[in-house]
């Protein structure tokens, strides 16, 4: 797959369920999700309101059906690192497939930033933080001391921050993206070192 690798663009879709999706964040990145009606998301997107329902009911099963759809590729590598061996290899490539997911996912990932206290009350809220401890338990050794236990939690949350501290430091994204993984793939393999020292 050649071009860049922005979820926004990689994700232009033609089908409606679709186009309500990309559309909805769009307006609840310019105006916030309270804010925004589901007339508005039908009128930005020159439907009417009855068949913007026939696909989804509320403005919370927008950002639902979106977590789920743009988090699917995180369920699955959290799947794929389950039947994995706990080698460091298996560590380094659940680190750099996660930073690629989120990658793919910042639109989502930014309103979620942005919308801290809707995120709470929305059930994507406790699903995200139910991957991240899914991830955080396959690449934490089992006997791993307290100490490469926060550096292998460190290097997830390091993900996280990377992509919305990062962007008001000067700098190309890609390069920024390859600082963040780099920092994260050192935690993991200090981590899994750690562990095998006597």
């Amino acid at each position: 797959m050649g071009g860049t690798m922005d979820g926004t663009k990689q994700r232009r879709r033609g089908n409606t369920r679709q186009r309500i999706q990309d559309v909805a964040l769009e307006l609840f990145a310019e105006q916030g999700y309270e804010k925004t009606s589901l007339r508005e998301i039908a009128e930005r997107l020159e439907v009417t309101k009855a068949a913007l329902y026939y696909h989804f009911k509320t403005k919370e099963e927008i950002i639902v059906s979106l977590f789920e759809d743009l988090t699917k590729p995180i369920e699955d590598l959290i799947e794929w690192g389950k039947q994995q061996p706990h080698t460091l290899e298996t560590k380094q490539e659940i680190v750099r497939r996660y930073g690629q997911a989120l990658t793919d996912a910042a639109p989502l990932f930014r309103f979620m930033q942005e919308n801290q206290a809707t995120v709470r009350e929305l059930s994507i809220g406790e699903m995200f933080k139910n991957r991240t401890l899914s991830l955080r338990d396959i690449i934490i050794d089992p006997d791993a001391d307290l100490i490469d236990q926060v550096r292998c939690i460190s290097a997830l949350f390091t993900m996280h921050a990377g992509m919305f501290v990062l962007k008001d430091i000067e700098g190309d994204p890609e390069e920024k993206r390859k600082a963040v993984l780099e920092v994260a793939i050192d935690l993991v393999t200090q981590a899994h070192r750690g562990g095998r020292t006597p």
